[in-house]
């Protein structure tokens, strides 16, 4: 644990991707796909070699401001390590051009799954294993992140709690050098931690759908996917995999760890006495994926009462679970869609409305997991303070309940998260006007605007009326979209703590 405490951030997740590549060169070498594994294996090598490099040239060097290094590295992470991605994703796959391999790592390393080429058999099987793997690898770096270095900075959903007071910052009161050896520390200690779970829940994804009859590569992708929350899928989506139905139900039940934090690093957060079942993540998720799968049955089962259509149970489950699976799916930022989404319409003959997965997408999963997002706990903040301002409509003189830390959640904790709601919105604003002047159009630039933002790549297939496609939209568009995601990832409130005058001068 010393040699890697020593070692740079940046320079480690380099090495970490550098021996990444060789998954794919093996899969390459059992398929007999000759080149492509000579270019991931090859590739492998030269990006250890600069990685070696790296850190001799940074060794026994100590950052002047180190909160400022933790999120410059982040920065550099999500702007430099995709083109490092994109050098052997170019070469194994034909005809492809280096801003379009750029634009699918950016996409893979963010968890967004967003991708260029979405007709079955466009890439290798060992490219596509590449793209999941890149996306696996992002997933991780978030869950570290998060734990590591957004908590103790109170980013990325942990403000609102910080703002009743529960979380205390673990910056402050360190000498620079102290704090140096400190985030290095917590780097090193939770990577050591996290990684053997987040291998064993990918591992015991991807057996379950061995077993339920995928084909492994397959099955593999899928768990990555899953656990990553990017959606990337070889054969575009759970849609086709021979898993079945079943394949869902397991998928379905790893859902679980985009919801909340509990599920796979409870303690790491001065929280050991904190249970699952009365987080109030898991309570908000409950609330969405219920209510917006019964306004969906209920309105595809009325559509067949007015069109007559004979609806037995298989249909009637057909459709509920179509829409719980797929619902939850797009609120965790995943974005598979499942194989009897399409079959409700069938039902009902009324298309499901892309506005209801879009406003999924926008409020997203659990603080401090791989999901994207406004995040969950924000809008239960938002949602406690307008029940109690609704409370205090019926009853001016009442006295709100709950414990001195849900006042603050309902308080400070709301202020903060409608301010990174504000944010937010202002960044979909941004974003959209940027994209439309390129020549993309209105609407197809307001999907492609919040898919990116919040992460979730596939929104683009199913939210407008018509598919849109990645691949038509020009190389500027891209290149903004690209910078969506990164924003999207990191969240803005990191971002602008950059520019924090009290950062700088530490």
């Amino acid at each position: 644990m010393t040699w890697l405490r020593s070692l740079p951030f940046f320079v480690l997740l380099m090495g970490i991707g550098s021996l990444a590549m060789l998954i794919p060169a093996f899969h390459a070498a059992a398929v007999g796909a000759t080149p492509q594994m000579q270019t991931f294996f090859y590739a492998s090598l030269l990006s250890t070699t600069l990685t070696l490099l790296a850190a001799l040239a940074t060794a026994g060097t100590h950052p002047r401001n180190a909160t400022l290094s933790q999120l410059g590295t982040l920065v550099l992470a999500f702007g430099a390590l995709p083109v490092l991605f994109a050098v052997p994703f170019q070469e194994a796959a034909s005809n492809i051009r280096f801003v379009d391999a750029w634009f699918e790592m950016v996409s893979s390393f963010t968890t967004t799954g967003a991708t260029l080429y979405d007709r079955a058999g466009r890439l290798p099987p060992s490219v596509h294993l590449w793209r999941a793997t890149v996306g696996w690898l992002g997933g991780l770096l978030t869950w570290v992140v998060a734990v590591a270095i957004f908590a103790p900075m109170n980013l990325g959903g942990f403000e609102v709690r910080a703002a009743g007071g529960s979380t205390r910052s673990t910056i402050a009161g360190f000498s620079q050098k102290g704090l140096v050896a400190r985030m290095q520390d917590r780097l090193a200690r939770h990577t050591l931690t996290l990684t053997p779970i987040y291998v064993g829940l990918t591992f015991i994804l991807w057996l379950g759908l061995v077993v339920l009859g995928e084909v492994p590569t397959i099955a593999l992708c899928h768990a990555m996917s899953t656990l990553s929350t990017s959606g990337i899928s070889p054969i575009n989506g759970v849609y086709y995999a021979v898993s079945g139905f079943w394949g869902e139900v397991l998928i379905f039940l790893f859902f679980a760890f985009a919801i909340s934090r509990l599920t796979f690093s409870r303690g790491m957060f001065g929280d050991s006495d904190a249970r699952l079942v009365r987080d109030p993540e898991v309570h908000m998720a409950l609330l969405l994926i219920s209510g917006t799968t019964m306004m969906l049955f209920a309105r595809h089962w009325l559509g067949s009462i007015e069109e007559g259509t004979a609806s037995g149970l298989p249909d009637l489950f057909a459709s509920l679970w179509g829409s719980i699976f797929t619902v939850t799916s797009f609120l965790t930022t995943t974005g598979f869609e499942s194989r009897y989404w399409d079959g409700a319409a069938e039902w009902s003959g009324l298309e499901t409305p892309g506005l209801f997965l879009v406003g999924l997408a926008l409020i997203g999963g659990g603080a401090a997991t791989t999901a994207g997002g406004v995040k969950l706990l924000r809008v239960y903040a938002l949602f406690r303070h307008s029940e109690r301002e609704v409370q205090r409509l019926l009853h001016p003189s009442s006295v709100g309940g709950g414990g001195r830390e849900a006042r603050m959640i309902r308080k400070q904790g709301a202020y903060v998260s409608w301010v990174f709601f504000m944010l937010f919105a202002l960044s979909i604003a941004a974003t959209m006007i940027l994209v439309s002047m390129t020549g993309v159009q209105f609407e197809v630039s307001m999907v492609l605007t919040v898919a990116s933002l919040s992460t979730t790549g596939p929104l683009a297939v199913v939210a407008a009326e018509s598919p849109i496609s990645y691949a038509g939209i020009p190389d500027a568009a891209k290149a903004i979209l690209a910078g969506a995601m990164v924003l999207g990832r990191l969240e803005t409130l990191a971002l602008i703590a950059l520019f924090n005058p009290e950062i700088w001068r530490r």
